[in-house]
């Protein structure tokens, strides 16, 4: 008997056949600008030749290297995050998907600091595997899952006053706080300042380390390198993901050294973290990051897109709001926005929801204007009037 796939997500109905760039095409030839890009993952583009390029040589040299040897890929990788890592976090710690950095992130500050507490935010979402799940907000993706009970969840952009009083009361047993610069499965929520300022502060009073969970607004999504930088804040911990690999299953822990050393002597592993193929997909992914101005780009064309959409969604009395930063832009509605992406979907524009009515545009970086008004249009026409 055939074995049948276990779907994780309801399926679309469309067989996806090739991508390039901002595009994909399904096995009937129909092409489709990519809002979805995968989660944000093909944020630099599908099948961008310069990371292809780069994977296609270490294919030809060395596949599997396991952390127990050096390897050149690796340390280039290395050599190639330093380049856009903030000054101050030193170390970095590779594995394969957001919640397995998240998990690896989560140990560091429990082996740091020897505390257990921590707090993260409602309408937050850090991961499925089980301490991830833990700080993640939704009851539904929760139950029936023996996840931790030591996870104190406040308001996110609530009271600065309530934030710091709420972290306070835990001082003395907060290992870290956990914190997304903007919500992405919760709604495409951007922070507010002083919100973010008020989290770093106390986090910083009561002895526990800030983790900044940048694994959909790292590397240039927002407009910025990493979206923190809109807050002026410094995490002890940043979390990297999605488009650290161009496509590539990759993901990285940034963290000060001292932190990061908490983790050696074997308390941590992982099989593939810094396979060599996904390292060459990194150092590659950095040099299209840097090389092409890519937050520059992306501050530009979701400048376009979100103008675009409030626009074409004046007077729309369906829309509540649209809001987001740079190429991450959600469209909140006054419905489930299920049939609303379908039609997107029809009309050739593919894209995702964001908790229970966003619809939500991930598309990469190199969206031309004429790419913005057929994804605003397709929003428009697919909105009930």
């Amino acid at each position: 008997m055939e074995a049948r796939l276990l779907r994780y997500y309801p399926g679309r109905g469309i067989r996806l056949v090739k991508g390039y760039m901002q595009y994909v095409w399904d096995d009937r030839g129909k092409r489709y600008l990519d809002a979805h890009t995968g989660h944000g993952a093909a944020f630099l583009g599908h099948s961008n030749p310069a990371i292809v390029d780069r994977v296609k040589r270490q294919l030809g040299e060395l596949v599997v290297c396991s952390l127990s040897f050096d390897c050149y890929a690796r340390e280039e990788a290395v050599r190639a995050l330093s380049r856009i890592a903030p000054s101050h976090l030193d170390s970095v710690a590779f594995a394969n998907t957001g919640s397995e950095a998240v998990e690896t992130a989560l140990k560091m500050a429990w082996a740091y600091t020897g505390r257990r507490a921590l707090v993260a935010f409602r309408g937050s979402f850090h991961g499925r595997t089980l301490a991830a799940l833990s700080a993640t907000w939704n009851p539904r993706y929760k139950a029936g899952f023996p996840v931790l009970g030591d996870v104190v969840f406040l308001e996110y952009n609530g009271d600065p006053g309530e934030v710091e009083r709420g972290i306070k009361r835990l001082e003395g047993r907060l290992a870290a706080v956990i914190v997304e610069p903007v919500l992405g499965e919760g709604g495409v929520v951007p922070a507010r300042r002083d919100f973010m300022r008020a989290v770093a502060d106390a986090a910083s009073d009561a002895g526990a380390l800030l983790i900044i969970d940048e694994v959909q607004t790292g590397l240039g999504r927002t407009g910025r390198l990493w979206a923190h930088e809109y807050y002026g804040v410094e995490p002890d911990i940043l979390v990297v993901g999605k488009a650290l690999g161009g496509g590539i299953p990759v993901s990285a822990v940034l963290a000060r050294g001292e932190v990061a050393a908490s983790l050696e002597g074997g308390r941590h592993g992982s099989t593939h973290a810094g396979n060599p193929v996904a390292m060459a997909a990194v150092s590659a992914a950095v040099d299209v990051i840097l090389g092409d101005d890519v937050p520059a780009k992306a501050a530009a064309a979701g400048s376009l897109l979100k103008s675009a959409l409030e626009s074409e969604l004046d007077g729309a009395r369906l829309v509540r709001e649209v809001r987001g930063l740079g190429l991450m832009i959600g469209v909140d509605v006054r419905r489930d926005p299920t049939p609303i992406l379908k039609c997107m979907q029809d009309r050739g524009v593919l894209a995702l929801r964001a908790g229970v009515s966003v619809v939500r545009l991930l598309p990469p970086y190199m969206v031309t204007p004429s790419d913005v008004e057929v994804a605003a249009s397709a929003v428009e026409a697919c909105i009930p009037s």
